[in-house]
């Protein structure tokens, strides 16, 4: 499985503006219904999935990553929006630190395999330093399009 089976080149955004953790995922989900990959009427209900999610537990892993991802029946197949801030943003990391990458997965109820595996490859990829601070210096969407693209051929 590859990042790109599963993340639009429509739901990307290089410039969060926002800067609380509630925020941030309502940002991301916009991006996903801009994108069509989530319904508009959808929109409360994800958010409302997302952040149950969170309260279980932080989803920032660290290193200036967050993976908030939820299972919903408001999607068919796996998908995910990215986002990077370049300010950093307060996720409750497990190291304290801001987040600046952002990979938000949404998968549906009954899909526990594609939306593990997803999880795992975003999580193997970012604990690449070099990737990670290329990610952090794109400067638009294409080149996050690119840079992922080329991480995963190296690693398939």
């Amino acid at each position: 499985m590859q990042i790109m089976d599963f993340l639009s080149k429509k739901a990307i955004v290089t410039d969060i503006k926002s800067t609380k953790k509630e925020d941030v995922i309502k940002e991301l989900v916009d991006v996903l219904i801009e994108s069509g990959d989530i319904e508009k009427r959808s929109r409360n209900k994800l958010i409302e999935s997302l952040m149950s999610r969170e309260a279980l537990g932080s989803t920032a892993i660290g290193q200036g990553i967050a993976i908030p991802h939820a299972k919903s029946d408001c999607v068919g197949k796996l998908v995910a929006a990215f986002g990077l801030s370049s300010k950093g943003v307060d996720f409750d990391s497990l190291d304290g630190e801001p987040a600046y990458i952002f990979f938000l997965l949404v998968a549906p109820l009954d899909s526990a395999g594609p939306h593990l595996k997803a999880l795992a490859r975003i999580s193997r990829l970012l604990k690449d330093k070099y990737f990670r601070d290329t990610l952090r210096a794109s400067e638009d969407d294409k080149a996050v399009v690119r840079i992922i693209t080329q991480e995963d051929e190296k690693r398939v």
